[in-house]
């Protein structure tokens, strides 16, 4: 399967209901992938729109939105939602298409990096290099984005890396028990 259809995969074992945002060239894997998948895709006007919509998501659920942009001026017009977000601790995942890690060193179309500009507005900021580490990735996106005191996480995937053809599976979501004393603990004096 293609990178972007497990990058999919992964949302919908998170619980994913709807994904906001603008479809594009460089995140046009996740879209595709999308049309097999029970995960809503709601197209905003503005992606600030869509960082909003995230955001208000998670503060009525308390479940991570989750809204998704394109590279460069799509991916930063995110900034002032994802901001808002996170100093709200609303939990989001935003998700942004990028560059071909084989076209970041030239001065390419719309090339920004993204990492740099959304790491002191996030919890939890990386780009997937490797296409394997999509499972581990999105888990650590939505755990953390979820965790106390939530916030945003940010994922940054290059096209080149979601078109990669890559075995694997969502890692299994664990939910925390609640600690419980033991009935002598609690019996005794």
């Amino acid at each position: 399967m293609k990178a972007g259809e497990l990058f999919v995969r992964c949302l919908e074992n998170e619980g994913v209901e709807a994904i906001f945002g603008i479809p594009g060239e460089e995140n046009i894997d996740i879209l595709n992938a999308l049309l097999n998948s029970r995960i809503r895709f709601i197209s905003t006007r503005h992606e600030q729109a869509a960082a909003f919509m995230a955001d208000v998501y998670g503060r009525v659920t308390g479940r991570a939105g989750v809204c998704l942009a394109t590279l460069g001026p799509g991916a930063t017009n995110l900034v002032t939602g994802v901001a808002d977000a996170n100093m709200d601790h609303a939990p989001v995942v935003a998700i942004s298409g990028q560059s071909a890690t084989t076209r970041m060193h030239k001065e390419s179309h719309q090339y920004l990096d993204l990492v740099n500009l959304f790491r002191p507005i996030v919890k939890f900021c990386t780009q997937i290099i490797e296409p394997e580490t999509i499972p581990e990735v999105v888990r650590k996106a939505f755990k953390t984005a979820e965790a106390e005191k939530p916030g945003v996480s940010y994922i940054d995937l290059p096209e080149n890396i979601a078109k990669t053809e890559v075995e694997g599976k969502p890692l299994t979501v664990g939910i925390p028990g609640r600690a419980q004393p033991s009935q002598e603990a609690i019996e005794r004096p």
